[in-house]
């Protein structure tokens, strides 16, 4: 199996996947106080929605990656 077909399978489950959950959060932390030795770091979650054109269009590609990836021309 070569790099365009693997590519394609990845980019077909990166789109089912934004299509079923739509987004993902994730908690980053940062630096509220800073004072001498004492820090006072706060914990906050992000979230990020992906466009439904998006997953879409990583399918699309994806199926196009999978039938036209391996054809040599």
């Amino acid at each position: 199996m070569n790099t365009a077909k693997l590519l394609g399978i990845a980019l077909l489950v990166a789109g089912a996947l934004a299509l079923v959950y739509g987004g993902f959060s994730y908690t980053k932390d940062t630096t509220a106080v800073k004072l001498g030795p004492l820090e006072l770091t706060v914990k906050e979650k992000e979230s990020v929605n992906v466009p439904v054109w998006a997953g879409v269009g990583a399918i699309v590609a994806g199926g196009l990656l999978l039938v036209f990836g391996g054809k040599k021309g």
